[in-house]
């Protein structure tokens, strides 16, 4: 094997190794993870909160509005009572 395709190839394996600890790094993001407040959720909130994550992944927005917060709540079944 010739030095440059040597080169090349140790290359692509680190840019492999970066993207995967980038890839592992972004989804524990994602994640909820109650144990980082002090606060304990109820299951509602944490229902709430892993569908607004989901949004946000599949939306690929980091930042949803007002109007795709509300998208949500009524995904998950929540009406606004008289």
């Amino acid at each position: 094997m010739s030095e440059q395709t040597s080169e090349k190839t140790a290359a692509a394996q680190s840019t492999t190794k970066q993207e995967q600890t980038q890839i592992k790094k972004s989804v524990k993001r994602r994640g909820v993870d109650p144990t980082t407040s002090e606060r304990v959720y109820s299951r509602d909130e944490l229902e709430f909160m892993n569908a607004l994550n989901l949004y946000k992944q599949r939306s690929g927005r980091m930042f949803p509005t007002c109007s795709e917060i509300l998208e949500v709540l009524r995904s998950l079944g929540y009406t606004k009572s008289a």
